[in-house]
């Protein structure tokens, strides 16, 4: 079970592009970044969290933060999912849910990804985990978090 100070597992999954990346590629040029794993697109909570990532977009960024979506589904429902809702970050496909399983985030019972957050900063250490998700109030809890995060002014 992953823990805040432990070491994110490296990946490399396709995105809704079908460019494949990584942890390290995800973070470059951001303080911190905001791995979101859930289970199917375009599902009524699925959806309702990543439009609530889409509206709290601008001020993620503005935290130093990048957001990624993770599900089993593939790089062609992304692409309709992001189209649909106008989602201006990344889904990446985990077809198989390896990676959800190194994020402990894969549920055998159903062959999807459980709703689970992991916020890792720059340096690939997770500094959150939300092992439950209320997908209506989940992006600002993020930005509670991201906020918290945030250096002390001098």
């Amino acid at each position: 079970m992953l823990k805040e100070g432990d070491r994110a597992p490296d990946f490399r999954l396709p995105d809704h592009e079908g460019r494949v990346v990584g942890l390290a590629d995800l973070l470059v040029g951001h303080k911190a970044l905001v791995l979101y794993f859930y289970p199917r697109d375009d599902t009524p909570g699925c959806t309702t969290e990543a439009c609530g990532f889409r509206d709290s977009f601008e001020s993620i960024l503005r935290l130093g933060a990048n957001v990624v979506g993770v599900s089993v589904d593939s790089p062609e429902s992304h692409r309709r999912f992001i189209g649909k809702y106008k989602l201006p970050f990344r889904l990446l496909s985990d077809m198989d849910g390896k990676v959800a399983r190194l994020y402990d985030s894969f549920r055998e019972d159903r062959g999807t990804c459980a709703r689970k957050t992991f916020v890792i900063d720059g340096s690939g250490i997770v500094r959150a985990v939300f092992p439950k998700v209320s997908p209506e109030e989940h992006a600002s809890e993020i930005l509670s978090v991201l906020r918290r995060l945030q250096p002390p002014k001098s």
